[in-house]
């Protein structure tokens, strides 16, 4: 039996060229606020805990069990949204908006439990290690589902993206095949709106966080929201 692809272009409607634009607010926001309020922990950026638990490991200074746990759940959490996906394709069912579902279900769990924790929480505690983790498992779902689902542009991976980005600039300005330039030209168009949202959730993130503090986290739970109903009005 032949099993469906349920991959989209960003191309295709409207609401799947919103897409990948929406998810990094999402994904620049969640990051910032979990850097700011969880004691510099990146639940996007898994290269950011890499970094930060070498130099502490090198430097002998202790990690926190938060940025230890932070890799190998964001694996853990990546495999099984891959499996999630394959059933649900096995199932001829498109796996795009059950794990957006899933990712805000996470996301308002994130908060849920950090509010919960009151004024005096604290990141390295249980509940903190527990908060962190909700934030790097919606990432995860995120990165997987753009991966696999959405023929966009990394949502969370910025030097890729500023990378192809400006690579593609060059190859506009000094290739002479149109059919080069054009390609160019086409992927840049998709490339640009993930850099431009993930700076804009990471600065409306930073500054949310520092006037409400966990409460910020309303700002990704609401594009989440969006990309969710974006889903919903393609008809995927």
């Amino acid at each position: 039996m032949t099993v469906p692809t349920f991959a989209l272009s960003v191309d295709s409607t409207l609401g799947t060229k919103l897409l990948p634009g929406v998810l990094s607010i999402v994904a620049g926001s969640v990051d910032v606020i979990s850097f700011l309020g969880l004691g510099g922990l990146f639940a996007a950026h898994i290269t950011g805990n890499l970094v930060v638990l070498a130099a502490h490991l090198v430097t002998g200074r202790p990690a926190s069990l938060a940025a230890i746990l932070s890799v190998p759940v964001f694996i853990v959490v990546l495999g099984l949204t891959r499996l999630a996906a394959a059933a649900l394709e096995e199932a001829r069912h498109c796996p795009l908006q059950p794990l957006l579902a899933l990712q805000f279900v996470l996301l308002v769990s994130f908060l849920a439990v950090w509010v919960a924790a009151g004024s005096g929480f604290d990141p390295a505690t249980p509940t903190g290690v527990v908060v962190g983790m909700l934030g790097v498992g919606a990432m995860a779902v995120q990165n997987a589902l753009v991966r696999i689902l959405i023929e966009a542009p990394a949502t969370a991976v910025m030097t890729t993206d500023i990378t192809t980005f400006m690579m593609d600039v060059g190859a506009m300005v000094f290739r002479r095949d149109p059919k080069g330039v054009a390609y160019a030209r086409s992927r840049a168009g998709r490339t640009w709106p993930a850099i431009v949202g993930f700076t804009l959730g990471c600065s409306l993130g930073a500054l949310l966080e520092a006037v409400i503090g966990p409460w910020s986290l309303a700002l990704p739970i609401s594009f989440a929201f969006l990309a969710l109903g974006l889903s919903v009005k393609s008809g995927v």
